[in-house]
């Protein structure tokens, strides 16, 4: 693909910045992030000093206007000691990238199937925590039910991708990986997909929430029990 002008500014100004201590320029969420705006980036680099971090500052501003998001700026040996760290992150950048200048950056990157489930169970028993917890805040109010819904909709896609991820599946489209997650849980009834797709709304009637969460809630419970049980592909 060609890449974006912006892009291109970026890496004339990492390089103005680092020189030939920038070693690689990748763009990346590229197909989960389609529907959003700014542009990712991350740059790998030998070195990072606070007069780099600098450097980038007062230049960011500029990136925004154009376009771009913040770029992810690390060293090379930071980042392959890092993916234990944050593996669901991590493994999502090296599924979906497109390579702007330097050397290949993942050609050695492996991240392990144990740290990538655990990431998963952290991420899965959160967004359970969240729902209980927004569950007695919203005292049973229908609006307040209906509000935590739809602001749940975006981690819970992150979430299915994930679990999408652990299960071999990169880069799947979000109605996927909702239907991958009803199937493996053998769910019926579609409630993780109708949550999903309320990612690109702004409210729903509180009749509508009251219907939705026991069924949400109780999907969620499901998904941990799985991925704490997962043994492996």
């Amino acid at each position: 693909m060609s890449i974006p002008q912006p892009v291109v500014t970026l890496e004339r100004e990492l390089r103005g910045v680092f020189g030939a201590r920038l070693q690689s320029l990748v763009m990346y969420g590229l197909q989960a992030g389609r529907h959003r705006k700014e542009i990712r980036t991350l740059a790998l680099v030998q070195s990072l000093t606070e007069q780099d971090l600098r450097g980038c500052a007062s230049r960011v501003s500029a990136w925004h206007s154009s376009g771009l998001a913040t770029p992810l700026i690390l060293p090379a040996k930071e980042f392959d000691r890092s993916l234990d760290v944050f593996p669901l992150e991590f493994s999502a950048i090296i599924a979906d990238h497109v390579l702007v200048v330097g050397d290949a950056p993942f050609d050695h990157a492996d991240v392990e199937d144990a740290d990538l489930r655990r990431a998963c169970e952290i991420r899965a028993r959160g967004h359970l925590l969240h729902l209980r917890e927004g569950f007695i805040e919203a005292a049973e109010n229908g609006n307040a039910l209906a509000i935590l819904i739809v602001e749940s909709a975006a981690p819970l896609n992150a979430l299915l991708a994930s679990v999408a991820r652990l299960g071999g599946r990169q880069n799947i489209e979000p109605e996927a990986a909702a239907r991958h997650t009803e199937r493996i849980l053998n769910l019926p009834g579609g409630v993780i997909a109708d949550v999903a797709r309320l990612v690109s709304v702004h409210e729903i009637p509180a009749v509508d929430a009251e219907r939705l969460f026991p069924a949400y809630l109780s999907a969620m419970e499901s998904l941990v029990e799985y991925v704490d049980g997962w043994a492996g592909h």
